[in-house]
C-alpha cells in the first residue's frame, strides 16, 4: 500500500513538474481561471431562477426557455471562436471572450425588461463560446504529452467555479438583489483578461490556418479532418453527454426543492456538491486518459452518472440524495475523455475550427434539454424530465462499449 502511494505522488510532482516547466504553468493557471468564470457564472442562473421569476413573472417554461437560448448561444459561438482561433491565434481570442464577457454581464445585471435579460443572456453565451475550443487547442499545442492532464486540471478549475460562483451569487443576492449578485462577476472578467493578455502567447499554434479563406476546398478540408479515426462516434457520445448536462445542471436545485422537499440552501448546496467533486474527478479523469485512453476513461465516468440518474426520481431522503449527487458527479470527466480526444485527433491546421465547429453542433442539438425538463416540470412531470435524460445517457454509454 506504501509502495502504491509513493509511486502515486512521484507520478503527481513529475505530471507537475512538467506542466510548469518552461513558463506554461502560468499559462494553465490563467486560461484556468477564465474557464472558471466563464462556466461558473453560466451556471449561476440555475440558483437565481426563482429571483428572476419574482422579478420579471416568467414561469418555468420560460425560465428553460432562457437556459435553452443559452446554450444554443454558446454552441452557435464555438464556430466563430473555433475560426478565430485558427485565424488570429489563441491567446487573442481568450482575451476578446473574457472583455465581451464583462459587457454581457453588466446587460443582464442592469436588465430591465424580459428581451433585455434574453439579449443579454444570448450576448453572454456566445461571448462565453469564444473560450470553448479555444481552451482545448490551446493545451494540446503547448502540451506535447500532458494535454489530457493540463484539460483536466483546467475543467476542474471550470468546476470550482461551478461550486463557488452559483453560492456567493446566491448569498450576495440574498443580502442584496440578485442583480448584484451576477453584476459582481463583470470586473472579475476585466482583471482576468488583462492577465490572459499578458501571460497567453498571441498564437500557440502554428502560422499556417487550413481556414485563411472559405471555398469549396476549404470546406472538403474540414469535412475531411472531423470525419477521421473515431472521431464521430464520439461526438455522438458527446451530444448525449451535453443533453443530459445542461438538462440536469439547469434544474437540479428547483428540482430537489419541488420534488424532493428540500429547502433552497440545501439545494444549493447539493448542486455546489456536484462540481466540487467533479472538481476532483477531472484531473483523475485526465490522468486516466493519458494512461488507459479513452474508452475505460468514458465509459467508467458516464456509466456512474447513468446509475445514478435511474435512481434519482426513487431517491428522497437526504443522505441517498447526498450519495447520488456524488455519483451523478462522475459525469465531469466524460467531457475531459471526448474532447481531448477530439482536439488531439484533428489536422493541426483545423484544430480551432474542427473543434469549434463540432461543438457548436453537439451543444446546439443538446440545447433543448432546458426547455424539455422546463415544460415537463410545468406539467407536474419532473421525475419524468430526469429519467429522460437517464435513457438518453445510456444510449451514449452503449455507444461507447460498443462503437469505440
Amino acid at each position: 500500500m506504501s509502495n502504491t502511494v509513493y509511486s502515486i505522488g512521484r507520478h503527481a510532482k513529475t505530471v507537475a513538474r512538467e506542466l510548469w516547466s518552461d513558463g506554461r504553468g502560468w499559462i494553465l493557471v490563467a486560461v484556468g481561471v477564465g474557464w472558471a468564470l466563464s462556466i461558473g457564472v453560466r451556471f449561476v442562473y440555475p440558483v437565481l431562477v426563482p429571483a428572476l421569476q419574482t422579478d420579471f413573472g416568467i414561469g418555468l417554461s420560460t425560465t428553460g426557455l432562457l437556459l435553452t437560448l443559452l446554450w444554443a448561444a454558446y454552441a452557435v459561438g464555438h464556430v466563430p471562436g473555433g475560426i478565430l482561433g485558427d485565424r488570429v491565434g489563441e491567446g487573442n481570442v481568450v482575451v476578446l471572450s473574457t472583455v465581451v464577457s464583462a459587457g454581457a454581464v453588466i446587460v443582464v445585471a442592469t436588465a430591465v425588461t424580459v428581451p433585455m435579460l434574453f439579449a443579454g443572456t444570448i450576448a453572454f453565451g456566445l461571448a462565453t463560446a469564444l473560450y470553448g475550443p479555444t481552451r482545448f487547442t490551446i493545451f494540446t499545442d503547448i502540451y506535447s504529452d500532458r494535454a489530457g492532464s493540463a484539460i483536466g486540471l483546467t475543467m476542474a478549475a471550470g468546476n470550482v467555479g461551478n461550486t463557488v460562483f452559483p453560492v456567493v451569487a446566491a448569498a450576495i443576492a440574498s443580502y442584496t438583489v440578485w442583480r448584484v449578485g451576477i453584476g459582481a462577476f463583470a470586473p472579475l472578467f476585466a482583471l482576468v483578461a488583462v492577465a490572459l493578455f499578458v501571460v497567453v502567447p498571441k498564437r500557440t499554434s502554428g502560422e499556417s490556418s487550413a481556414v485563411d479563406e472559405f471555398s469549396r476546398d476549404v470546406l472538403v478540408r474540414i469535412k475531411r479532418g472531423i470525419s477521421r479515426d473515431s472521431i464521430p462516434t464520439v461526438v455522438l457520445v458527446q451530444v448525449t453527454v451535453s443533453f443530459v448536462i445542461q438538462g440536469f445542471s439547469s434544474f437540479y436545485p428547483t428540482y430537489l426543492t419541488v420534488s424532493k422537499g428540500l429547502s433552497p440552501q440545501v439545494a444549493a448546496a447539493l448542486f455546489g456538491l456536484f462540481f466540487a467533486v467533479g472538481a476532483v474527478i477531472q484531473p483523475v479523469s485526465g490522468s486516466l486518459l493519458d494512461r488507459f485512453g479513452t474508452r475505460p476513461t468514458l465509459a467508467l465516468s458516464l456509466g456512474g452518472c447513468v446509475v445514478a440518474l435511474w435512481l434519482l426520481p426513487f431517491v428522497h431522503g437526504l443522505a441517498g440524495l447526498v450519495a447520488l449527487t456524488v455519483l451523478v458527479s462522475a459525469w465531469n470527466g466524460c467531457g475531459v475523455a471526448t474532447q481531448t480526444y477530439i482536439a488531439s485527433s484533428l489536422p493541426e491546421d483545423m484544430q480551432g475550427t474542427g473543434l469549434g465547429t463540432l461543438k457548436a453542433s453537439w451543444m446546439l442539438v443538446a440545447a433543448s434539454s432546458p426547455l424539455l425538463i422546463g415544460l415537463l416540470a410545468d406539467y407536474g412531470s419532473f421525475d419524468e424530465g430526469f429519467l429522460l435524460l437517464a435513457a438518453v445517457g445510456t444510449a451514449g454509454l452503449v455507444l461507447t462499449l460498443t462503437r469505440l
